[in-house]
C-alpha cells in the first residue's frame, strides 16, 4: 500500500508536526480505496485508437486525465499527511474523511469535465463526438458554462472547507494529542492554508455568477490562478510569524517526547 512505503521511508522526518500515525488504519485503507476507485472513474477508455482521430481524442483525453489525476493527488497527499500527523480516529474525524471521501468521488466528473473543455479549447475544438459519430455543441445555452464553474467552484470549497475543520479539530484536541507550541502553530497554519482555498473558490463562484454570460467560465476560472500568489504570500506571512513566535526552521519532531501511538 503506497501509505505504507511512505511511512517506512520515514517521509515525515522533516515535518514539522510529529508524526502520531503509527501504522496503516482501516480508515485511512478505505480512503485509499476511494481515491483509487474516483481515479478509475477519470479513465473513460482504455480502448486501443484505431484511427489518427480517435488517436488525437485519445490525447486530449491524456491531458485533462493528467491535470485531473494531479489534483486528485494533491487532495490524497493532503489528507495523507493529515492522518500520519494527528492519528485521530474519534468521531468528528471520521465522519469528516467520509463526507471528504464523498466530495471526492462526486468532483471527479466535474474536475475531469473541466479539465478536458480546458484542453479542447486550447486545441480550438468547441463540440464532442458521440458515440454514435455525431459532432455536437458541448453547451446548448449561455448559462451552462455559468453553471458549471458553480458546481465546479462547490466542489472545490467543500474539499478544502473539510481539511480546514479536520485541521480545526485537530487543533481542539491539541492536549489530548500533546502537541507543542510549534505544532499547534503548524496546525492552525494548516487550517488557514484550507481557508484561503476556500476563499478562492467562493470568489470564483461569485465571479461566474456575476460575469456576463459568454465569459462566465472564463473569469471564473482564472480566478484560480490566485492560488499560486496567494499561496506564496500565505508562506511569506507563515514565515514571519514563524520568527515573530521564535520557531526554527526546523521541524518539529524533536520537541516533544515521542508518545505512543494508541
Amino acid at each position: 500500500m503506497i501509505r505504507e512505503h511512505v511511512f517506512d521511508g520515514r517521509a515525515g522526518v522533516r515535518d514539522a508536526i510529529r508524526w502520531r500515525g503509527a501504522e496503516v488504519s482501516r480508515l485511512e485503507a478505505l480512503s485509499d480505496a476511494v481515491f483509487g476507485f474516483a481515479i478509475t472513474l477519470l479513465v473513460v477508455s482504455l480502448e486501443v485508437p484505431q484511427t489518427y482521430g480517435q488517436l488525437m481524442d485519445a490525447m486530449r483525453g491524456f491531458v485533462a486525465f493528467a491535470a485531473s489525476f494531479a489534483l486528485l493527488f494533491l487532495v490524497w497527499h493532503h489528507q495523507y499527511r493529515f492522518f500520519r500527523r494527528f492519528g485521530l480516529e474519534d468521531n468528528v474525524t471520521v465522519t469528516l474523511n467520509a463526507m471528504l471521501l464523498f466530495v471526492v468521488v462526486f468532483f471527479v466528473y466535474p474536475l475531469k469535465f473541466v479539465f478536458t473543455l480546458c484542453v479542447n479549447e486550447l486545441m480550438g475544438r468547441r463540440d464532442v463526438v458521440l458515440p454514435d459519430g455525431r459532432h455536437v455543441p458541448v453547451f446548448t445555452s449561455m448559462n451552462e458554462p455559468r453553471q458549471m464553474m458553480v458546481v465546479f467552484g462547490l466542489g472545490y470549497v467543500a474539499v478544502f472547507f473539510l481539511f480546514a475543520m479536520m485541521h480545526l479539530r485537530a487543533h481542539r484536541l491539541a492536549d489530548e494529542l500533546a502537541l507543542s507550541p510549534r505544532e499547534r502553530f503548524e496546525t492552525r497554519a494548516g487550517a488557514t492554508e484550507a481557508l484561503l482555498n476556500v476563499a478562492i473558490g467562493l470568489l470564483s463562484i461569485a465571479v461566474s455568477l456575476t460575469a456576463p454570460g459568454n465569459s462566465a467560465a472564463a473569469f471564473g476560472g482564472l480566478v484560480y490562478m490566485l492560488v499560486g500568489p496567494v499561496m506564496t504570500a500565505n508562506g511569506f506571512a507563515k514565515a514571519r510569524r514563524m520568527r515573530r513566535h521564535g520557531f526554527a526552521e526546523a521541524g518539529a519532531a524533536a520537541e516533544v517526547p515521542a508518545r505512543d501511538a494508541g
